[in-house]
């Protein structure tokens, strides 16, 4: 279920908010100015669905969003337990980063942490199948995808090559919780 869980950054282990209604965590994510929707298929989808009818399964949503965010490159990443780099991957996300670019992910299938440094608090949205987020250019941020991780996720770009992470060099991640 997806969660929404924020702290403050000198607390780490008090919660201060935490709500698993999709309607709250959107209202309190709108009000610092990020966006979480949850979209719906338009056709069956399994585990086996191709990137292409994922793609069409969620092109309503998808346009929409193009059109509201100027996105010109949408792609279907996918990650297993089994992918040889999982480690490496997990370790990079983990330190705090911004983009110069918005940062959207849908989630076809899986979960995702994403932990945003705005201010003096830490919000943490667990994201997770139909979960749509989208970070503004210069957030920072952090991404833990568990030690095991499985997802398929919808990204879109307004550059088309795509993700690239500006890395702050805090060390604040380190000090809240992440996935299994």
């Amino acid at each position: 279920m997806s969660t929404l869980t924020v702290f403050s950054t000198s607390a780490p282990e008090e919660v201060q908010y935490q709500t698993k209604s999709a309607a709250d965590i959107a209202d309190k994510l709108q009000q610092v100015g990020i966006r979480f929707e949850q979209w719906q298929a338009n056709q069956p989808i399994d585990a086996n669905t191709d990137n292409a009818s994922i793609l069409a399964a969620y092109s309503d949503d998808i346009d929409r969003l193009k059109q509201q965010g100027g996105y010109v490159t949408v792609d279907v990443i996918s990650l297993s337990s089994d992918h040889p780099d999982k480690k490496a991957l997990r370790q990079k996300f983990l330190a705090e980063h911004t983009h110069s670019e918005d940062e959207v992910r849908f989630f076809v299938r899986g979960e995702g942490l994403f932990c945003l440094h705005l201010g003096d608090h830490i919000y943490q949205v667990l994201c997770q199948q139909n979960d749509l987020i989208s970070v503004p250019a210069n957030t920072p941020h952090w991404f833990d995808m568990g030690s095991e991780p499985n997802f398929t996720a919808i990204r879109l770009f307004n550059n088309p090559e795509g993700w690239v992470a500006n890395f702050t060099g805090s060390d604040i991640a380190s000090r809240f919780p992440l996935l299994a």
